[in-house]
């Protein structure tokens, strides 16, 4: 009795410690002590370096501790963290998870759409929408060191679509995104959304996460994978910029695909509460609303899914200030928004016609 206690002792611990990597101002007010810090949080998240990379890694987790602290300490509607970035500058932070170049991508590509928008005649919409309760998104999943969000946000609206379109919720492949729709998205050096929509359409549909698994980096096209569909789409639409009440209408009916700017450190350092700031509008990340909603306090907000693993923010998702004055919305939330098209009638693939060979 007295080891089963032990043990379940030990696993609520563990339990407990997985929720949140937590630290006290006092482990902050000698080196010594930001060193014992520094070692706890290393061995919290596995990090393995060696003895000059390591002296290096402290000098900015030391920096980033005192920034996260302070921040905390002022009365904000959101909260900071010593997350997995917790050892990076803004400049690594940024180059590596918020690196896809969406505003570049958009310049090369010229305009958006051909200015057809389903949704704008949708006169009344709820207080509240959340697409996870719904069924309609998928687990949090993470890029890595990739710069492929635009094909995880072009996933998490597809997945969604499908969903609400034919009741199954399928993990699909954003690594057939990244190896295969190269033409003029680039892989681990980003992409459009709406460029990975047209693929899709184009190749007749997308496989899943299961058939075609993410590897975090660029690699050769698998034709065998790339050509066993598992879920299509009719086309996409783009949501009119710069209208938060437009993309409100979207969000209603479905998961939609938005662009920001998330290299800022409080982006970077997210723990918790509503994000009011600070960033600006040079989109450089891409990332899904799923829903939104009003705090008690009436601020209201977008729910917005993520790629960099659960345990970042909010069990891998953000809630960002919506019906901002400024006409982009929050980090240019309403530029770019687009969504995936589904008819009723294009249903899913059955599961006999994209089986890869191989699996049979």
């Amino acid at each position: 009795m007295k080891k089963i206690f032990i043990l379940v002792l030990s696993l609520a611990l563990v339990f407990t410690l997985g929720k949140c990597f937590d630290f006290h101002e006092k482990e902050l007010e000698t080196e010594e002590r930001l060193w014992d810090l520094y070692e706890r949080w290393r061995s919290y998240h596995t990090v393995s370096t060696n003895l000059e990379e390591k002296h290096k890694r402290f000098n900015v987790f030391k920096a980033n501790a005192h920034y996260v602290h302070n921040f905390n300490k002022e009365d904000k509607p959101y909260k900071l963290k010593l997350n997995k970035f917790a050892d990076m500058t803004s400049h690594e932070f940024r180059s590596i998870y918020a690196g896809s170049k969406i505003k570049h991508h958009r310049m090369l590509r010229g305009a958006r759409g051909n200015g057809t928008f389903m949704y704008a005649n949708v006169e009344s919409v709820p207080p509240s929408v959340d697409w996870r309760k719904a069924g309609a998104v998928t687990d949090i999943k993470d890029q890595g060191k990739c710069g492929s969000c635009w094909a995880f946000s072009t996933v998490v609206a597809v997945e969604g679509i499908n969903q609400i379109r034919t009741d199954n919720l399928v993990s699909l492949s954003e690594q057939e995104l990244v190896d295969c729709d190269n033409t003029e998205n680039q892989g681990c050096n980003g992409g459009l959304m709406d460029v990975a929509f047209d693929f899709i359409k184009k190749k007749g549909g997308i496989t899943t996460e299961k058939n075609y698994p993410y590897t975090a980096e660029d690699g050769r096209c698998n034709s065998k994978k790339e050509n066993s569909p598992a879920v299509t789409i009719d086309g996409h639409e783009d949501v009119p910029a710069n209208n938060e009440d437009a993309l409100l209408k979207a969000v209603v009916n479905q998961p939609v695909s938005v662009a920001i700017e998330a290299g800022g450190s409080n982006f970077q350092f997210y723990s918790e509460g509503v994000f009011k700031g600070d960033c600006g509008t040079e989109l450089d990340h891409g990332v899904a609303i799923v829903g939104y909603g009003t705090t008690l306090d009436g601020t209201k907000y977008w729910i917005v899914k993520n790629s960099w693993g659960a345990e970042w923010g909010e069990k891998g998702y953000i809630r960002m200030e919506r019906g901002v004055k400024a006409k982009e919305g929050l980090c240019g939330i309403a530029m770019e928004p687009s969504y995936p098209i589904k008819s009723s009638e294009n249903n899913q693939i059955r599961h006999e016609e994209f089986t890869p060979k191989d699996e049979l």
